[in-house]
């Protein structure tokens, strides 16, 4: 770490005079959103190999930077990975099958950062590597030497095309190096590692699993066992299929998917729109969200935590790529790579240019599965086109993590990494708070203040990013509810990187470190082109209340599992849980002490829930003995009244009564082939209700009514 003297401050910090001063106001009572700890991610971090452990040194690195998210399923080779044989096929180099151990990976990550949070995956292709005695012999062929036919399918006795390129002169037989791989099989890994008997790691500690991996082009990555790209609907039944083996195992667990592989697949499968059977023409992401809040509302089962994506522009152009952490939450940023959003409407419109790709999830979430549906959004993987230009890597880099601040994005973790990254990583993850505040810049295009408060509203950390590649800005930051101390405040400044990497440790790394004096309750400094300067300020302002990250109720063998995350415990004493067959009146079912840290994940167990509809909230309890409530939510078991349909054989109507949790559900009335052939939305109040149907146009036969988990058939019949 390079110290610089308050006295030489503009020696650290560039002279800029002559340009007009940005004007930053930090509101530290406005859009206070948690941070998550899981945004500080990277890719491919730890071994898998036991003869090849991570170095002490690299355990240190980690924790010096700050990692506190591990995503370790190794992209498209967790696709065919045999976690019982600890093995994997490699696509991308002749899909050979190597040693690939996951048990010793997450045992290691566990004994070492304990606190951190890992990420592995379940395949849903349908085959794992089974065995090593099929490789391709790259060394005898080439030294193993990298070359533009690595990607040829050459394990299982195939013939490379010396020519290069993808395809080889003969393919390899798969069935040589693979075995059929089930959802069973699949998701046999959550009790081998947490179940009883199995290897007692800590499940809180790797809630998130990938849905498998770019499925978008398996077609492309994965052709020696899909060389057709299977339909949106064929590859959804799998998803459908694991999730629902997946959330029985482990209620607990945070599904993400679908994992896609970059702008173009967020929009299109196998390079198109996908038809709905309504016949409308959806974009995929759409169509994926709606398709999962269907099933969820036929199974009763929750089948999504986290929108997955990844992100690969491919531009050099630094001006351009700094920009690019306004794609995932900007309405007005025109992306100049957009492409594959031009068919965001259902046929290609080539003025769109606006992506908002997480904003637009957002609302097709609530347009599919209603508010408060709990999903959030995570950027798994992504890399940028820079080259040799640590300091704009660097501001991109802070800048995403900087919007992913502001829009509670659960997980980031870059998947190609050089130098800039180190150094950003150590500044963010060790010196922002937990809760991100409001801070409005003048010019918001070219200087931002990504700004975190603590939980006891004292101190603030305001991170300044210029993204200018020449131009040195002179900021003044206001704070109309926060009273500085007065003190001199500390700067960490990282500008004119290098292209070699720089990050040694916490105390050798090429943060700059000075500090400037407030004056009248605001500070004004300069800070230099293309640099992110962090401000460490302390003072008086109001305590930022408990924020509530999650909260589910989830059913599981007749219990109902009630998890929740919190972020912000200030005073809090405990938290209750109470129950209520109407969602009127509650009882106390039991209490959980307050945790011992700022960031805090409990859960509760309702072992006798009631035969019916359980309305379940947390009444939230500080040690002044006042209080607050979170959200209702509803699980529903055996109904007092069932689903019930008059008459039957019917006619021209129908007449249904049903007992629902408050709220609107979709019901649908289906054919025998299972074509929806009536649906209404039907808005509960949480008591018995009646709906009537309209039959006039449907002929006789049999037909069945669905809505939420219940099922139930009637009979049309006008022969008489």
């Amino acid at each position: 770490m390079r110290v610089c003297l308050p006295t030489v401050l503009l020696l650290c910090l560039l002279d800029s005079s002559h340009a007009q001063t940005v004007q930053i106001t930090v509101n530290t009572l406005k859009d206070r959103t948690p941070v998550s700890p899981y945004i500080y991610g990277r890719n491919n971090s730890l071994s898998a190999d036991p003869s090849s452990p991570v170095s002490a040194a690299n355990w240190q690195l980690y924790k010096d930077a700050g990692i506190n998210f591990f995503r370790e399923n190794g992209g498209n080779d967790l696709t065919k990975n045999n976690w019982r044989l600890l093995l994997t096929s490699h696509p991308d180099w002749y899909n050979n099958v190597y040693l690939s151990n996951w048990d010793y990976a997450a045992q290691s990550l566990q004994l070492n950062i304990p606190a951190a949070q890992g990420m592995w995956g379940f395949q849903l292709i349908g085959y794992a590597a089974s065995n090593t005695n099929n490789n391709f012999n790259d060394w005898a062929y080439n030294m193993s030497q990298w070359w533009s036919g690595v990607e040829q399918n050459l394990a299982g006795g195939g013939t490379p095309n010396t020519a290069g390129g993808s395809q080889a002169a003969v393919n390899g037989n798969p069935s040589l190096y693979l075995e059929t791989w089930t959802a069973d099989s699949t998701t046999g890994i959550l009790p081998h590692w947490f179940g009883s008997g199995g290897l007692g790691l800590d499940s809180t500690h790797i809630r998130y699993w990938n849905m498998d991996n770019e499925v978008e082009i398996w077609s492309s990555t994965h052709d020696d066992v899909m060389p057709t790209q299977p339909t949106a609907e064929a590859f959804l039944q799998l998803y459908f299929a694991v999730a629902k083996k997946a959330r029985a195992l482990y209620p607990g667990i945070k599904l993400t998917g679908p994992v896609s592989p970059n702008e173009w697949q967020w929009y299109n499968w196998n390079n198109a729109t996908v038809t709905g059977t309504d016949g409308k023409q959806y974009p995929w992401l759409e169509y994926f969200i709606k398709r999962v809040a269907e099933e969820e509302q036929s199974s009763g089962i929750r089948l999504l935590d986290v929108i997955d994506l990844h992100f690969y522009p491919s531009s050099s152009n630094a001006s351009d790529v700094v920009q690019y952490g306004r794609v995932f939450f900007d309405s007005t940023y025109a992306f100049p790579e957009a492409n594959g959003v031009k068919n965001v409407n259902g046929s290609w419109d080539n003025s769109i240019q606006i992506e908002d790709i997480f904003g637009r999830c957002r609302n097709w979430l609530n347009q599919y599965m209603g508010p408060n549906n709990g999903v959030t959004f995570g950027l798994s993987e992504a890399g940028t086109g820079l080259n040799n230009n640590a300091s704009a890597l660097a501001v991109w880099y802070a800048s995403t993590m900087g919007e992913f601040m502001k829009n509670g994005v659960e997980y980031f973790s870059p998947w190609t990494w050089a130098p800039g990254m180190w150094e950003t990583l150590h500044l963010f993850s060790r010196y922002n708070k937990t809760i991100n505040v409001q801070a409005v810049s003048s010019d918001e295009q070219n200087v931002s203040a990504y700004t975190t408060a603590n939980s006891t509203g004292d101190s603030l950390t305001i991170s300044l990013v210029n993204r200018s590649a020449s131009q040195a800005e002179t900021v003044t930051l206001n704070f109309p509810d926060f009273q500085l101390s007065g003190n001199p405040v500390t700067t960490q400044t990282l500008s004119n990187l290098p292209a070699t990497e720089t990050f040694v440790s916490q105390t050798d790394n090429a943060m700059v470190t000075s500090s400037v004096t407030p004056t009248a309750n605001a500070i004004q400094l300069t800070i230099a082109p293309m640099s992110i300067t962090s401000l460490l300020t302390t003072g008086t302002g109001a305590p930022l209340a408990l924020n509530l990250l999650s909260f589910t109720a989830t059913k599981d063998n007749g219990e109902v599992l009630l998890d929740f995350t919190t972020t912000g415990e200030v005073n809090v004493a405990s938290f209750e849980i109470d129950r209520s067959p109407d969602s009127n009146v509650f009882t106390s079912i039991g209490t959980l002490p307050a945790g011992d840290s700022s960031h805090n994940h409990y859960q509760f167990w309702d072992t006798h829930p009631l035969s019916a509809v359980n309305y379940y909230r947390l009444k939230m309890i500080d040690t002044d003995k006042t209080y607050s409530f979170s959200k209702i939510l509803a699980v529903r078991f055996q109904n007092t009244t069932p689903l019930t349909i008059y008459p039957n054989p019917a006619t021209n109507s129908i007449n249904i009564q049903l007992n629902l949790p408050i709220g609107q559900d979709l019901l649908q009335v289906v054919d025998v082939t299972g074509h929806v052939v009536r649906s209404q939305a039907v808005q509960s109040v949480g008591s018995p209700l009646t709906t009537t149907i309209d039959l006039t146009r449907l002929a006789n036969g049999i037909y069945f009514v669905k809505i939420a988990d219940q099922t139930a058939g009637f009979m049309i019949d006008r022969r008489k």
